[in-house]
């Protein structure tokens, strides 16, 4: 059968570069995108080996970089070195992350507060700032910040994460708005909740209870399931969605009782 659509949904061939990505799920979105046939940079503070290794037995293309978001001199040196090794640069995943729960007048208040914002809302605009020469020159220029259902609602004593986090959805709408004239797409998921690192010291009886009580699919959800839509707004395709906050939260936010 003929296709009928001409829009083309393959990434095949397209340089991405994924932060965050030796665990959860930004090592769910390098192996989403390494099987859809795009070259991976495979960026995070910690080992991004094993990840590398397992894309690259699986005959997908992948490198590996050891990155610290926080470190603006460590962006400014990596993105460049990036975009050389594979020859450009087309799609941008902003997702690393780290806990910052802390109440407002504890003791450790103030570093908590400076490394959510650092890592997890300053970065983004550093990443992207970085990326844009080479946005630009890409054929169909993708930006995808990776936010939180805390960005839409808050958590007592997350006060740092909250912020950091809603000012994510403000950066993603503000730079929709500036570089869409130039045809860059710039896109947030708002992930709820998922068996990443960052969830795994909660009690299982514990998920259960708060899913069945606030999650409408009444479960948390694999990395994997948050990776599949963050690389849907990264097809060719996708070209008329920008400055979108995607929930992927099992129905958390929009259930009441």
């Amino acid at each position: 059968m003929p296709k009928l659509s001409q829009l083309s949904r393959s990434i095949e061939g397209k340089v991405a570069l994924v932060t965050g990505a030796a665990s959860g799920m930004g090592r769910a979105t390098a192996f989403v995108l390494a099987d859809e046939g795009a070259h991976v940079a495979v960026t995070d503070v910690n080992d991004v080996g094993p990840v590398v290794e397992a894309i690259t037995a699986a005959g997908g293309s992948a490198h590996g970089w050891r990155l610290d978001v926080g470190d603006a001199d460590a962006i400014a040196r990596v993105v460049p070195d990036v975009a050389e090794h594979f020859g450009g640069l087309d799609i941008l995943i902003n997702n690393a992350g780290v806990l910052g729960g802390a109440p407002i007048d504890g003791e450790d208040f103030e570093a908590t507060w400076d490394r959510a914002l650092s890592v997890m809302l300053t970065a983004h605009q550093r990443m992207i700032r970085a990326a844009l020469p080479y946005l630009r020159r890409a054929e169909h220029p993708r930006v995808v910040n990776i936010a939180s259902t805390e960005g839409l609602g808050a958590t007592k004593w997350h006060s740092p994460y909250v912020a950091a986090k809603t000012g994510v959805i403000g950066l993603t709408r503000a730079l929709a708005v500036d570089l869409g004239r130039e045809g860059i797409m710039v896109n947030c998921i708002c992930p709820g909740p998922i068996r990443t690192g960052m969830t795994e010291e909660i009690p299982e009886a514990d998920k259960q209870i708060y899913a069945r009580r606030r999650v409408a699919l009444k479960r948390y959800a694999d990395p994997e399931e948050v990776a599949h839509m963050t690389v849907s707004l990264c097809l060719p395709a996708a070209g008329f969605t920008t400055g979108v906050t995607l929930p992927v939260d099992g129905g958390l936010t929009i259930k009441n009782a």
